[in-house]
């Protein structure tokens, strides 16, 4: 009877290891992956070309890719710095922003604390908000903005511009502007071309 006991207790023993096994849990698959990153990389310093030529570069804290959005779009949650070059590879232009969102890698969406700096002429340009597309090669935004240039100082509400800065347009503009020596007073004593006109 004893070793009846020890038999079905050594068979119990037997059985229970057999049921045990060190594969970790598994969940059912994700379907709706549309709200699932396909990739996210931290601490990034990335080069992109554009035509085979290096043209960009992009730093991050967190990158996230989502590869079944509509349109796919990569996140940039922790803030983005942006590098672009010329020709001879100097850096022409700088983009900072809190966040961003790049759609299709045709369209940036920049938010909070934009910040544009072209290095040719020193334009500064800030906002909350600032699409850059790159297909039309052109920035655009419909919120409060500012831009600085060597000699003009505008705020408005709209704002559409090429990628250099360099030709602009800004809507229910406030600010201040050269006014071309011919329209200046003829009465005024002494001629001066840096009249500003408010």
């Amino acid at each position: 009877m004893r070793q009846l006991c020890y038999f079905f207790l050594l068979s119990f023993a037997i059985g229970l290891g057999a049921c045990s096994n060190d594969a970790p849990p598994q969940a059912a698959a994700v379907r709706q992956r549309d709200s699932l990153p396909l990739m996210t990389s931290y601490g990034i310093s990335k080069l992109i070309s554009d035509s085979g030529v290096v043209r960009y570069k992009i730093m991050t804290e967190e990158w996230r890719v989502f590869d079944r959005t509509s349109p796919p779009r990569n996140e940039f949650l922790k803030g983005v710095f942006l590098e672009r070059y010329d020709a001879k590879f100097n850096v022409d232009l700088y983009i900072t922003a809190d966040t961003a969102y790049w759609y299709d890698q045709k369209l940036w969406e920049l938010r909070g604390r934009v910040r544009v700096r072209n290095l040719q002429d020193g334009t500064t340009y800030t906002s909350q908000q600032l699409y850059w597309d790159n297909e039309k090669h052109e920035f655009y935004s419909n919120v409060p903005m500012h831009i600085v240039t060597p000699d003009r100082d505008l705020q408005g509400d709209r704002f559409r511009s090429d990628e250099q800065l360099t030709r602009y347009e800004v809507r229910r503009t406030r600010g201040f502007i050269p006014m071309p020596s011919s329209m200046s007073s003829s009465s005024s004593a002494t001629p001066d071309t840096t009249n500003t006109a408010q």
